[in-house]
């Protein structure tokens, strides 16, 4: 517990700090209230409430604030939010990877379940694939952590990230954004609206282009390495005929071409003379082909019926397509190669009911998803002689129902009960075929050819029920404070391997169940010195039961790849935000996330005549299961985060000038539940800087941007497959270097 309790001295001085400072800075004019905080709305709960009355484990970031730390795209939530990992996938530059407070899904292959539920106004998008959202046309993000699977169900049990789009209004406007800088960056953002006199209808649109040369270089094909080159628009329409209703129709799109990111190499190949190079540097020669589309549609619709109720429809259509390339082993031979391709859909409707008065506030919802998620990819393994071809189809019914009611029993005291019934019904097709030869298969374009060897080719359905509950307790200690306790239950649901090979492990065929969380929660919120400093603390404990742990082997006739429910586990930590309005001209922002995460059981299967993990002087005679969850870690887990940033305001040229230093920390962590130096991440520490300048009225905009200003290098994933059969292929991804940018904007 020595950690925890040096968690909480960092807490503790972190908001001495705030404190002093903003106490030194007390001495504001009478009656004036300008020297403070502002009120953060949030709609964690489905409904707007206050932070400071909401029993989460919330933090929110407006469009402003993300601006001032020179926010691009949603991974900026990784250094300025407690306790989370958010960053791009292995290999890509739009898929995401998420974890909150050690819990998440870090293989991004369909039919896997994401541990970290990404919502875009309300509306869950199912696949990780071209989720690395870029931030534009956005009123807010909240990030809820801890399970939420009471009000946004399953595959939520780390948490949930809400990206809230900015609504349209009654006025005409919009804005012409223009950025240029390092590595020829070059962006450009056109948005407008416009009310149609007299109807009750306005419409909108925006139109973004992200675009960047390679941060390296692809030394074999020439081509870049680690570039941008993305375009998305927006298209919308809000109807109000009436004061009491309301609908907003909304169109998205997303497509990226940016090309694949193959791994650095971190270790000599057994087989030709390829050095280390670079860490953006590769020498691939798979390829250059990627593409990731993304599109959906929306259409929500609210009734005022009366004062207190409130009904609320949101339907949704989603569709997503991915082509890609990744080489693994990082060299011209085609050691390890795998041309992939992915598809999916999903169709979502969910029903509200919001009800609020004096007493007694909350929301009942039934929700439905019908989904698909397909997809081949091909494993070309040359020094075998063979290329693997990996496919198969899972389709998902998901049914729900849910309430979350708050009662205030006294005028200080108040409690909360929710649950969610959940249903999935699942079935799933999975194939797994090798051909002779190292060339593509015949999914990916390859030569027609028979199959040499059948080694998976299975459908199988099945049904998860659940039922996850929430519960919480709040009292107002004073008008600016508020303490909180509950409990609160989610589940992520289970399915099948798409990886397996049955001819090795015949078990792939029976799947795996749901994995479970369960926290125990204390919090405390409000405001202090006045409303000079707003802050958020909580304290939690989970129990994570039936995990979901993909471990790949190599055996002598190909990669073997399993899904189990691996064990359990505990994770306790402890959370603190504060923002200070320091002084008219001087605000500021820290943060301390701390985890201990740890695996009570993680049970892997160890065959006869091999070592004992947990005692290498002794050889197993018969093949059995053992605990070795002594020698593993949680992946994307750092012990400690933390923040912190100033916001100086001043006149300048006739405009306001706000310049924001911010710092950025990441304790060491894991890439892989297993510990490996060669990919494993040191601590680290980011410093950026923004500046902006603002003309009277806001008409114009000029943004100065630094990110990454020591040019730190750190890994965000890996691949490990270290055998000379794969050239001792072991591979990292990078983050990147330091760059500086400049933007105009004009609004109009």
């Amino acid at each position: 517990m020595n950690s925890m309790w040096k968690a909480a001295l960092l807490a503790g001085a972190a908001w001495s700090a705030v404190t002093s400072v903003a106490s030194a800075q007390e001495k504001a004019p009478a009656g004036d209230n300008s020297v403070s905080v502002e009120q953060v709305v949030v709609t964690a709960r489905r409904r707007e409430e206050n932070l400071k009355d909401v029993p989460v484990a919330v933090s929110a970031y407006s469009s402003a604030k993300l601006e001032q730390q020179g926010g691009t795209d949603i991974t900026v939530l990784q250094q300025t939010t407690p306790n989370i990992t958010v960053q791009t996938a292995r290999g890509s530059n739009s898929t995401l990877i998420s974890y909150i407070r050690g819990v998440g899904q870090q293989d991004p292959l369909w039919g896997y379940e994401p541990g970290v539920g990404l919502y875009v106004d309300d509306v869950y998008i199912y696949r990780p694939q071209g989720a690395v959202l870029d931030i534009f046309d956005i009123d807010h993000i909240e990030v809820l952590r801890g399970p939420q699977g009471t009000l946004y169900g399953r595959n939520t049990i780390g948490g949930a990230i809400k990206y809230v789009t900015r609504r349209l209004g009654d006025e005409s406007g919009g804005k012409i954004r223009a950025t240029y800088g390092s590595y020829n960056e070059r962006d450009l953002l056109v948005q407008a609206q416009t009310p149609i006199d007299g109807t009750g209808l306005s419409v909108g649109a925006t139109y973004a282009l992200y675009k960047h040369d390679g941060y390296g270089k692809n030394l074999t094909t020439g081509a870049d390495q680690y570039n941008k080159d993305v375009q998305a628009y927006r298209l919308s329409a809000e109807y109000k005929p009436t004061d009491t209703l309301f609908f907003r129709l909304a169109y998205d799109h997303v497509a990226d071409d940016s090309n694949p990111r193959h791994g650095h190499r971190e270790t000599l190949p057994t087989t030709g003379n390829y050095p280390i190079l670079g860490v953006y540097d590769t020498q691939a020669g798979l390829g250059d082909k990627n593409h990731v589309m993304t599109k959906g549609v929306s259409l929500t619709g609210q009734w005022d019926a009366t004062n207190h109720l409130t009904f609320k429809s949101i339907t949704a259509n989603r569709r997503g397509h991915t082509q890609t390339m990744i080489d693994f082993d990082g060299t011209p031979l085609p050691t390890l190669d795998v041309p992939a391709t992915y598809d999916d859909r999903s169709f979502s409707q969910e029903l509200q009911a919001v009800y609020s008065d004096e007493i007694v506030q909350g929301v009942f919802g039934l929700y439905y998803m019908n989904s698909q998620a397909s997809g081949e990819f091909d494993t070309i393994a040359g020094n075998l002689g063979v290329s693997i071809a990996d496919g198969g189809k899972v389709s998902t019914q998901s049914f729900a129902a849910f309430f979350d009611f708050s009662a205030n029993l006294t005028d200080k005291f108040k409690v909360s009960l929710g649950g969610r019934a959940t249903r999935d019904a699942k079935h799933a097709n999975v194939f797994r075929f090798f051909y002779l030869g190292a060339t593509p298969s015949p999914y990916q374009g390859g030569a027609q050819r028979p199959i040499l060897q059948t080694r998976t080719n299975y459908s199988a359905a099945t049904t998860f029920e659940k039922f996850t509950p929430r519960i919480s307790a709040s009292y107002e200690l004073t008008p600016d404070l508020t303490g909180y306790v509950s409990f609160s239950e989610g589940f992520k649901s289970g399915g099948w391997d798409m990886r397996g090979d049955a001819f090795i492990t015949p078990q792939t065929v029976n799947g795996y169940k749901p994995e479970v969380v369960k926290t125990y929660e204390a919090g405390l919120k409000g405001f202090a010195l006045d409303r000079r400093v707003s802050f958020s603390s909580a304290v939690f404990l989970s129990k994570y039961t039936d995990q979901q742990v993909t471990t790949q082997v190599v055996v002598p006739s190909g990669i073997a790849s399993s899904v189990d429910n691996a064990g359990s586990s505990t994770l306790y930590g402890a959370e603190f935000e504060a923002s200070a309005k320091l002084s008219h001209s001087l605000s500021g922002n820290v943060s301390v996330g701390y985890i201990h995460a740890k695996y009570d059981t993680f049970n892997r299967f160890v065959p006869a005549g091999a070592p004992n993990p947990v005692n290498p002087s002794q050889t197993l005679a018969t093949g059995q299961i053992v605990n070795v969850a002594d020698l593993y870690g949680f992946q994307n887990t750092p012990k400690f985060t933390g923040n912190v940033s100033l916001t100086w305001r001043g006149d300048l040229a006739g405009g306001t000038l706000a310049i924001t230093p911010m710092v950025s920390y990441r304790d060491k962590y894991q890439q892989f539940e297993q510990p490996l130096p060669a990919l494993d991440q040191k601590a680290f520490t980011l410093v950026d800087l923004t500046a902006v300048w603002t003309a009277p009225g806001g008409k114009y905009k000029f943004v100065l941007t630094g990110k990454n200003l020591t040019d730190e290098r750190y890994r965000t994933g890996g691949y490990n497959f270290g055998a000379p059969t794969y050239n001792n292929s072991v591979i990292g991804f990078y983050g990147p270097p330091r760059t500086v940018t400049g933007t105009v904007e004009v609004a109009f």
